[in-house]
């Protein structure tokens, strides 16, 4: 039972990061497991801004408000940007300490022992994964809306899922599956197969575009808006705990609490990005900083452009800015576009998180070491690409928006938890590392991080935590059947023959 618990050094993990980067693209050896160092400050921050201004802002923000908080998903935009801020100056001095791909999961190998590290893993391929297929429904719901604009109407047996979440559970739709989402979803895939260079540059562009075009779009939104439509800001509560009121705004912000998941990324890309003790805690508060301030804007706008009962849609960006009128005409044509290749940036983040989630597991033999393996020319880890790719098609050809929101929410919440956790531990057990970057307000910022976060764990739905508890069945029966039998540190260490 020892070795459920054994953990990988601080100084093995900087040794493992030094062996896999090389940072002269012509000397890599041919087929080596090796990663390019191409993130600098800004890529970096264009990085975690891509990923978390995407499904976020786009999609989650009508679904909470017309379900859950009203008007006031600002507030749970604030909050979960408060949890987030606990966790992100955590993660910001493990990652200093750490620099190397796959984020929680690392620190908690480092911390806490392998079967801990496996459930965080496991609980990050939740996270990525399901994040991508988010991401991939609402773009798909944006671009039926602006396809249908110039009279491009795909048949609805393609343009949605075959599930969706009824009172009773899942229900069938009619549908075949969401066409549009599994096109782009692949298209996305084989943008990462060409190498990460170049998916950082296409990023870098988008996100400087898209944050132009979000701020000039929500001020112009926010001076039409109704203020009629904010009152009451805080609705009534339908008896039900989460259904509006005070709950409503804790569940509503545990649920947004995945807009953040491009926050999470930035440490995922800590082994290919110079200088990372410096560069990754400061792309990582400059991300949270800039993507608060955009969450807070677009949430006013839309609850003041819309009543929030109509903004239960893939799109409700667009849905506001269209009951604005002919006045924001303009701005309606713009977020369009700027939605669809927005969109394009987020899940380009949270499918390159999870192949570098897949890498790390692999690399300390809890995954098949396929998920590791190098392209020679393209270098790229291709067949933890490829896989990532087609998992997340399927999920966001097959299954509903509502569902995947609360699963990702859960698994990146228990992420942050275990984060939060391992800068205590690390602090009490090695006091003498060196540490660039430190939380402040030490141990209170990282108690407060646990608490908050499992407070918005708490005001999930059951349903969600069944379904989180079946998943993490499915993963330790993974982990007995082959990540206890392969890991590579308890075989280093004779306790597996």
């Amino acid at each position: 039972m020892a070795g459920l618990f054994v953990r990988k050094s601080i100084e093995a993990l900087r040794r493992t990061a030094a062996a896999d980067n090389w940072s002269d693209t012509a000397a890599q050896p041919t087929g080596a497991a090796k990663l390019p160092q191409t993130f600098g400050l800004v890529s970096l921050t264009c990085f975690g801004v891509g990923g978390t201004i995407g499904a976020g802002i786009f999609v989650l923000t009508g679904a909470v408000a017309a379900d859950h908080a009203g008007p006031a998903v600002v507030l749970s935009f604030i909050l979960a940007s408060f949890a987030c801020a606990l966790a992100g100056l955590c993660y910001a001095e493990l990652a200093a300490i750490v620099p190397v791909a796959g984020s929680a999961y690392t620190y908690a190998y480092a911390t806490l022992g392998e079967l801990i590290a496996w459930i965080i893993g496991w609980c990050l391929v939740l996270e990525y994964l399901f994040a991508s297929a988010l991401v991939a429904i609402g773009w798909a719901g944006y671009f039926n809306s602006m396809a249908a604009e110039f009279g491009l109407h795909i048949p609805s047996a393609f343009a949605q899922a075959p599930l969706d979440v009824g009172a009773t559970g899942l229900v069938a739709t009619g549908a075949f599956f969401n066409a549009p989402a599994v096109a782009i979803v692949c298209i996305c895939t084989f943008l990462l197969l060409a190498g990460t260079q170049a998916s950082a540059r296409v990023n870098n562009i988008i996100v400087i575009v898209n944050v132009t075009a979000i701020v000039v779009v929500g001020v112009a939104g926010l001076l039409h808006a109704d203020p009629a439509h904010w009152s009451p800001f805080i609705p009534a509560n339908t008896g039900r705990a989460g259904s509006f009121g005070v709950s409503g705004v804790l569940t509503g912000a545990a649920i947004v609490f995945y807009a953040y998941v491009g926050f999470d990324g930035v440490s995922t890309m800590s082994q290919e990005t110079r200088n990372p003790q410096r560069t990754v805690p400061l792309a990582l508060l400059a991300a949270l900083c800039i993507c608060t301030l955009l969450y807070a804007l677009i949430a006013l706008m839309v609850t003041g452009l819309a009543d929030y009962h109509t903004l239960a849609v893939p799109d409700p960006v667009y849905v506001a800015l269209a009951a604005a009128g002919p006045a924001l005409a303009w701005a309606r044509s713009l977020v369009g576009v700027v939605i669809i290749v927005g969109l394009i940036s987020a899940l380009l983040v949270t499918l390159l998180g999870q192949v570098r989630i897949f890498f790390a597991m692999a690399r300390d033999g809890l995954l098949p070491k396929a998920f590791m393996r190098i392209h020679p020319r393209l270098r790229t880890p291709y067949i933890g690409t490829l896989v990532t790719g087609a998992v997340a098609a399927f999920v966001a050809g097959v299954f509903p928006l509502r569902l995947l929101g609360e699963l990702i929410s859960i698994g990146t919440l228990l992420a942050f938890v275990v984060v939060c956790i391992g800068v205590l531990v690390l602090r009490q057990r090695r006091p003498e590392l060196p540490r660039p970057f430190r939380v402040p307000g030490y141990p209170w910022v990282p108690l407060a991080g646990v608490i908050v976060c499992l407070a918005l764990m708490a005001n999930l739905p059951l349903d969600t935590w069944i379904r989180l508890a079946v998943w993490l069945a499915l993963g330790l029966l993974t982990y007995a059947g082959y990540g206890w039998r392969y890991s590579s540190l308890r075989c280093k260490q004779g306790e597996i023959s």
